[in-house]
Order: structure tokens, then C-alpha cells, then sequence
């Protein structure tokens, strides 16, 4: 029984010789599903020796660039590579005529189908189901249009199901309204760009500092907290964490490379 998940960037919008910014994959009993696809993704997936082919659904949060910019150049190569199987694309209904355009000005054609699947500000949207997994979206609060993903995995306990899962929640403010939806979690993500002494600016660019990340796990009563999607103006993280631990101990940095068990 597998359910991982691997670090493939975990800055904000300026990548740095240290950190990509956004892009996690998750292996839940082997399904595997790409969380955002920054610029640099598909270097990342081969630095980690993560077989391309294997991606069969791919959730992008929001059309802020930093999320998505790496898209094209890794279906692309999807393509050269002779794929042949169905790719699910979930994501906000206009970055299906980004991609679109996008192939059409290179005259390019994919030789496999793409799926887009548009999200919706619902309070829980279901994505995917199969006898391992369930996928939801949901709204988070930030300049655009915004979702995080939550995975449950289904395991049989003797005759009873029980259920793990996996929460991210990339790009939003501080907002309690995500808390029904994550509660209980086994491991959330949660942006924390800022540390607390920026929260002023944190609270305009409608993102999260350290500490509101850990807030939010508390009260939702996750197991374990991973924060992310760092500003690269902070070149040491550890700060950011200390700040975190102080309200909720079980908090963990999302450090590129690194592959967390759920």
C-alpha cells in the first residue's frame, strides 16, 4: 500500500537554484496524479527518476503562471515520446483555450487525447473515483479563481472501510471556511509564503504566512502540517518553520526532492 507524496517544487513565483516553484506528485496504491506544473516540472520529474508515463491525471489550482507554465513543455513531450493513453487535465475552464492556442500556433496535433475536466467554485466538487481513490476539489480564497485538492484513499481495516488523506491547499489567505472540508486530514498542505512579521503583505497578495498556516491546521486537527510555496526571499527556511512548530509541533517544509508518507 502506497500513498506518497513527492516534492517536485516548492516555491513561490521566482524559482531559485534551490527551490522550483509549485508542482507535487501523488502516489496513492499507484495512481498517480500531478498537483499544479510549474516552469521547470518536467526537469524535476526526470531529476527524481519519475517515470513520465505513469501520470494519468494532472489538477491545476489556479492560472497564476507559476502554477501552470510548465504545462505545455510536458505535454509536448508526453507527445515526442509517442504516449498513447488518456491525460485528465482539472482545472479552471480557461486553461483548456491556453493550451489550446498554445498548440495551435505551433501547428501542433497530440497524438493522445486530453481530457479537460473545468472546476467550479462548489463548496466540494468530485473530480475522480475508482476502488482506491476519491478526489475532491474546493475554494480557496486568493486573487483568482483558486482550488485546493483532497485525496482519500480507501483501505479495507478486516471487514470495515476506512478511509486516508491528503489535502492541498496552495495560493489562498487565511480563511476558516476550507476547515469542514480538511478536517481530520492525515497530512495537509498549506502555503505559508510569508513569515508573520509580513502579514500585512501576506493579507494583500492574499496568501498565508507560517503562522496562519499552522492556525489552520490546528483547527481543522490535521495530523500532520507540510508548508510551502516559499517567497525566494527567504533563502533559510528554517525560521518558517520554527514559526509554524510554535502553534502546531507536527509541521514539516516542503523541501524539493524529498517524498513524505501520508
Amino acid at each position: 500500500m502506497v500513498f506518497s507524496v513527492t516534492i517536485l517544487g516548492s516555491n513561490s513565483a521566482i524559482p531559485t537554484l534551490k527551490r522550483n516553484p509549485s508542482a507535487h506528485l501523488l502516489n496513492v496504491n499507484e495512481r498517480i496524479f500531478l498537483l499544479d506544473c510549474a516552469e521547470g516540472t518536467q526537469l524535476q520529474l526526470r531529476r527524481y527518476r519519475i517515470h513520465f508515463q505513469r501520470i494519468r491525471h494532472i489538477m491545476i489550482s489556479h492560472l497564476h503562471g507559476d502554477h501552470y507554465y510548465g504545462l505545455i513543455g510536458f505535454l509536448t513531450t508526453l507527445h515526442l515520446l509517442g504516449r498513447k493513453d488518456e491525460l485528465h487535465i482539472y482545472a479552471p475552464a480557461g486553461l483548456e483555450e491556453i493550451i489550446q492556442m498554445q498548440l495551435n500556433v505551433s501547428s501542433t496535433t497530440l497524438i493522445y487525447p486530453v481530457i479537460f475536466h473545468p472546476l467550479v467554485s462548489a463548496a466540494l466538487q468530485p473530480l475522480f473515483e475508482d476502488e482506491r481513490v476519491m478526489v475532491h476539489s474546493f475554494p480557496l480564497l486568493h486573487s483568482v479563481p483558486t482550488f485546493g485538492f483532497l485525496f482519500r484513499e480507501k483501505i479495507k481495516v478486516r471487514k470495515n472501510p476506512a478511509l486516508r488523506a491528503y489535502a492541498y491547499c496552495t495560493d489562498t489567505a487565511y480563511d476558516e471556511q476550507i476547515i469542514p472540508w480538511i478536517s481530520g486530514v492525515d497530512l495537509l498542505y498549506h502555503e505559508a509564503t510569508f513569515m508573520q512579521d509580513m502579514a500585512a503583505a501576506a493579507a494583500e497578495k492574499m496568501h498565508s504566512t507560517a503562522r496562519e498556516a499552522a492556525m489552520i491546521a490546528k483547527k481543522s486537527r490535521v495530523k500532520k502540517l507540510l508548508i510551502g510555496h516559499f517567497s525566494a526571499r527567504y533563502d533559510d527556511l528554517t525560521p518558517l518553520l520554527h514559526e509554524s512548530r510554535e502553534l502546531f509541533p507536527e509541521t514539516f517544509l516542503a523541501e524539493d526532492g524529498i517524498t513524505i508518507n501520508v
